[in-house]
């Protein structure tokens, strides 16, 4: 069983080459903004906030003879992938946040990297209302952050999905989805292919957050050293969360998303945590951000009594 150590490197990651929409590079300053630092030391967490990653502008990466996004987005998750496998090799907790969810190929497959040295096996839990797991033959947007589960399967683009070593990052029977509620035909079908475990909204509306959530813990948790959580702010319903870029109705309510992340805590197997997709531009008032702070802190083990 794995003990949630007090140590926590804090990692931003102002990421937006793979959304179409601007705006979630500033996500890492929104949360810091709402008090994160403040809200996990009174928690009793040692944090060493890293600050940002740098990251190429749009516009660079864009210029005739330039780099394409994606050579651009899988240099950074590279340098992330070598900051995550540092801090689990040091006993520190890795908390990415972002960001567009391209960055979860990087995060993930630096702390798989790190396991595996231990012959060790990651388990994910990926909270979203999207598949993420298209690849740049399928995908109909071209959007990088519609391709990380992809890439740590060890599909697509073979540059960004070797990251990790060995690679793939993640094996299909260790990864479980919960909240999806819009998804492309060709990742319903890949989904289905690769036997990965998905749990739908309708699965959450006809059986409960509880017992989904405590089914995928069971699942991501057979044969592996530790649970990684990525968190995609729009897995919450947007009438919680508006200020993300892929708003779709019909999420987790404020009250479930909480009680998701009660419950992992509550696993003591948690080794790090991506929290991507805050849009400030779409946001009201920071609302989104503060709500994410408090989500991570219940992840975190902050409880009401």
């Amino acid at each position: 069983m794995t003990t949630l150590t007090r140590s926590l490197r804090l990692i931003g990651v102002p990421l937006d080459l793979g959304a179409s929409r601007r705006g979630v590079d500033m996500g890492p300053s929104a949360l810091r903004i709402a008090n994160l630092t403040q809200s996990l030391e009174r928690l009793g967490f040692d944090v060493d906030d890293t600050g940002n990653l740098p990251v190429p502008q749009r516009e660079s990466v864009r210029r005739p003879g330039g780099d394409t996004e994606l050579r651009a987005i899988t240099a950074v998750c590279r340098e992330l992938a070598e900051h995550t496998a540092s801090a689990i090799r040091e006993g520190v907790f890795p908390l990415v946040i972002g960001g567009d969810h391209s960055l979860s190929a990087g995060s993930i497959a630096g702390v798989a990297t790190a396991l595996a040295e231990r012959g060790e096996q990651l388990g994910v839990i990926w909270l979203d209302a999207h598949g993420d797991i298209n690849t740049p033959e399928s995908s109909l947007s071209g959007n990088v952050h519609g391709m990380p589960v992809a890439h740590l399967l060890g599909l697509g683009d073979p540059d960004m999905s070797s990251i990790s070593t060995p690679h793939p990052a993640l094996r299909s029977e260790h990864l479980v989805y919960v909240g999806l509620r819009d998804v492309d035909a060709a990742e319903s079908k890949l989904i289905r292919e690769l036997g990965i475990h998905a749990y739908t909204m309708r699965d959450v509306d006809e059986r409960g957050l509880t017992t989904v959530l405590r089914e995928a813990i069971a699942r991501v948790g057979v044969a592996t050293g530790g649970i990684y959580l990525s968190c995609d702010a729009d897995w919450i319903d947007p009438s919680e969360a508006p200020g993300v870029g892929t708003p779709v109705p019909g999420g987790a309510t404020y009250r479930e998303a909480h009680l998701a992340m009660e419950l992992l805590a509550d696993t003591g197997r948690l080794v790090g945590m991506d929290l991507v997709e805050i849009n400030p531009v779409l946001d009201r008032a920071n609302r989104t951000a503060e709500l994410a702070v408090e989500l991570i802190a219940s992840a975190l083990g902050k409880r009401t009594l």
